[in-house]
């Protein structure tokens, strides 16, 4: 039998075409042990139904999948995993129903394949929907197969990846569809902070099946072939008569860019994997490891003298942090999550001296990089998951305060600004913040402050730590005052500095910025024993 990865390199395939192609003429080649003969031996039948289960739903339907530029499910594992990593679990399992004339209706492996592999040398449990196969739609012994790796990546601690695509509960199966989407829920629930969960859509996700992927870790989709809704166009219509499509109900955009759901976005089947492949570098396989070491040349000692006239002297101009990060970090790399949602802020992941951070940093790109609901809500999942998984928070500041206006106070920007503050209060992992320009009002306190246990704090020069800015101060205190201007420049040279804040301790040091990696990198192995605790309790009540 002539493997998949033979296939493919013989055929040099580096593109979703030719994989498929590769894959389609490897499907033929191997199935007639699926569709010939009957062994007479235990071992010929064995066999032959490891290929059925192989085939999924048949060639017609793995054409009609890749048609829809869409790989299958096997394909999508082999891309995933290190090559002959993946043992697979309960390959011969197929449904029990009997209603509807299923009896008659079974196709071996239930519509996904379970087990688990390597991604660069380290262990994953995984599943993968298969389309084919009753349109990868839920079981009650599918719900079973997903349930068990789930329970084997608990118990060894190892991360737990989900490939969706799935056109939801199997109707036939009634209630015991639902419930085995409830068994899967409570064990993401369980597996919380435990083991790094990922969720990649990569085909239909509907109705119940869209609260797993809402309850794991990180959220990816892929563009045009992807949909996460609770409710279908057909239901909205009849429900409320609004026109609306599959992608613009729950496509990669809406999901990306307007919900916040999905933490990005990718062009097709193989760049999804090729990514997913690279977050799962900078994670650690559970909460009782620390995140991965990696070689990198990138020095210690480097000193980025761009960083010395990045901020413009002009408070009121605009510069990216993006461009301040990739000069800290090692060899510039920064894997960025829900790069277009909340744009004010940003999150992702870098490695200083080849060990995994977690970045935070306002955006004066985007409103200033004003602190607002969703970007508030997107840094404090991110802060969380960190301290979950004894990740390193380093924080970069330039924020003008919260925003202001009925919208934000109607939908509640004290509750949801409120979580920021929460969570940064909450983690006890390493925390090193710089300011580089604005800290102003109650977004200096929330953005990982000395005063919420913030272990090293720095402020360049150009930091400015104050109520308000100079010109909103200046008119409450000196509003009976004719010189305005001339008050406006002592409020600039008393408070528009570190100085004041590094007087009171509420700065650890003022720092060069050419010289901020070096110091980041200082701090990190002097904090990498840090012994600290929160007060017993059964959990806290988030402000949710």
């Amino acid at each position: 039998m002539i493997s998949f990865g033979r296939l493919v390199a013989a055929r040099g395939a580096n593109s979703l075409a030719s994989i498929t192609a590769a894959r389609l003429q490897f499907t033929r080649l191997n199935s007639t042990a699926a569709v010939g003969a009957k062994g007479v031996s235990v071992a010929d039948r064995i066999e032959k139904k490891r290929e059925e289960s192989r085939l999924g739903g048949g060639l017609k339907r793995i054409e009609a999948q890749h048609n829809r530029g869409k790989l299958t499910a096997r394909e999508r594992l082999d891309l995933l995993l290190d090559k002959g990593s993946f043992r697979e679990y309960d390959a011969f399992v197929e449904h029990q129903c009997v209603d509807f004339g299923m009896e008659k209706n079974k196709i071996t492996g239930d519509g996904v394949v379970t087990g688990q592999g390597k991604v660069n040398g380290r262990t994953v449990f995984v599943f993968s929907h298969d389309f084919t196969a009753f349109g990868g739609s839920l079981s009650k012994t599918q719900a079973q197969k997903v349930c068990k790796v789930m329970d084997k990546a608990m118990l060894v601690g190892a991360p737990f990846i989900g490939l969706n695509d799935s056109g939801g509960a199997r109707i036939q199966e009634g209630v015991d569809s639902l419930a085995g989407y409830a068994d899967i829920f409570q064990r993401n629930v369980m597996a919380s902070g435990v083991i790094p969960q990922i969720s990649m859509i990569m085909g239909p996700c509907a109705g119940g099946a869209v609260y797993s992927p809402a309850l794991t870790d990180f959220t990816f989709m892929v563009r045009d072939t992807s949909y996460l809704f609770v409710t279908g166009p057909d239901v909205v219509k009849a429900v409320t008569n609004e026109a609306v499509t599959q992608e613009e109900l729950g496509g990669a955009k809406t999901h990306t860019v307007k919900s916040g759901v999905a933490h990005n976005a990718f062009e097709n089947d193989i760049e999804a994997l090729a990514r997913l492949r690279e977050l799962i570098d900078f994670l650690p396989l559970s909460n009782r490891e620390n995140p991965p070491a990696r070689f990198t040349a990138d020095s210690v000692d480097r000193a980025d003298t761009a960083l010395d006239t990045i901020v413009p002297a002009d408070s009121t101009k605009a510069y990216d942090m993006k461009n301040v990060v990739s000069r800290l970090v090692d060899d510039g790399n920064f894997f960025e999550i829900m790069p277009d949602y909340a744009k004010n802020i940003i999150i992702g992941f870098s490695r200083m001296n080849g060990r995994t951070v977690g970045i935070v940093g306002n955006q004066p790109l985007v409103s200033s990089g004003v602190l607002d609901i969703n970007s508030s809500v997107k840094a404090a999942r991110f802060v969380r998951f960190c301290d979950a998984f004894n990740i390193p928070i380093i924080t970069l500041v330039d924020v003008p305060g919260f925003l202001p206006g009925t919208g934000q106070e109607h939908n509640g920007i004290i509750r949801h600004g409120a979580k920021l503050l929460y969570a940064y209060a909450e983690a006890t992992v390493p925390k090193i913040t710089i300011i580089t320009r604005k800290a102003y009002g109650g977004a200096y306190d929330v953005m990982a402050s000395k005063h919420l246990r913030g272990d090293i704090n720095y402020g360049w020069p150009t930091a400015e730590i104050a109520v308000m800015g100079a010109k909103g101060a200046v008119e409450i205190i000196f509003r009976n005052k004719e010189n305005r201007a001339q008050a406006e420049a002592e409020y600039i040279e008393k408070f528009a500095n570190p100085l004041p804040a590094a007087q009171r301790g509420f700065l650890d040091d003022i720092v060069k910025p050419s010289e901020t990696r070096r110091r980041i990198i200082e701090d990190l192995q002097v904090l990498e024993n840090k012994q600290q605790s929160n007060p017993w309790k059964k959990h806290g009540n988030v402000p949710l």
